[in-house]
């Protein structure tokens, strides 16, 4: 089964990182944003990807041109074109890097899976890290026989919480879940036949697509209590590199 990660947008609110690169390439405890994403897929055996890039999507090319290059012991001898590798540390990934375009929004991207994609198979975005279990979001979706399963969450809250016992402060809680309700969490298995919804580069995935779905009842939501960190925000990023660190996440 493959994985397809949407990658193409300019990320403005990460302006700080994506002024330079891509936000898939924004780097979380020494590791862009991309590895870890496919590091969890590929914990649970899914080594095929498929890339949509847009904005700065060149670099996206050349970290995986020079992925095995970067992750390994070489010595270069500067009088001729010539390089011994001692050891290298690679990944047993296959990855097809497609540039959808720079304006195409995200409907319009998985567009371009046309003629990639034949099977069910499984997308998320490049900014989004979780330990979600895709075995279990697969084998929930192929028993719900529906056309597209997302992944539903309950994102922390932004603020700390009070513990109020009429006007007598007894704690604080500083990360509380949120206020119960569920959101997208970014994490889908989808039929081929979901590409059929798809019009022009200016559909939106979330806006267009997936409410269409829904209409015709074919959408179900696999509940995820584990691990979820968007990074839309340098707040974000730095929750997601504490967590890195603290080993929540087991990569």
């Amino acid at each position: 089964m493959k994985a397809v990660i949407l990658a193409g947008g300019r990320g403005t609110r990460l302006s700080e990182e994506t002024h330079l690169k891509p936000k898939p390439l924004v780097e979380a405890h020494g590791k862009p944003l991309i590895w870890h994403i496919m590091k969890n897929y590929s914990n649970h055996g899914i080594n095929e990807f498929i890339v949509l890039a847009g904005y700065k999507g060149h670099m996206l090319k050349e970290y995986f041109a020079n992925f095995w290059l970067n992750d390994a012991d070489v010595t270069f001898d500067l009088s001729e074109p010539k390089l011994d590798v001692h050891s290298k540390r690679g990944e047993a990934w296959k990855v097809t890097v497609i540039d959808s375009g720079l304006e195409t929004l995200t409907g319009g991207r998985l567009g371009f899976l046309r003629g990639l994609v034949s099977d069910t198979f499984l997308l998320t975005y490049g900014d989004g890290v979780s330990n979600v279990d895709v075995k279990k979001l697969i084998d929930f979706h192929k028993r719900s026989a529906s056309l597209a399963t997302l992944t539903a969450v309950q994102p922390p809250a932004r603020f700390g919480a009070l513990n109020l016992v009429d006007n007598i402060v007894n704690g604080f809680e500083e990360k509380p879940v949120g206020d119960g309700g569920w959101v997208n969490g970014g994490y889908f298995v989808l039929e081929p036949r979901v590409l059929d919804y798809i019009k022009s580069d200016k559909d939106s995935f979330e806006s267009d697509i997936l409410p269409g779905i829904a209409r015709e009842g074919q959408l179900k939501a696999f509940k995820h209590d584990g691990f979820w960190q968007p990074v839309d925000t340098i707040r974000d990023l730095e929750r997601l590199t504490l967590a890195l660190e603290a080993g929540e996440l087991t990569w």
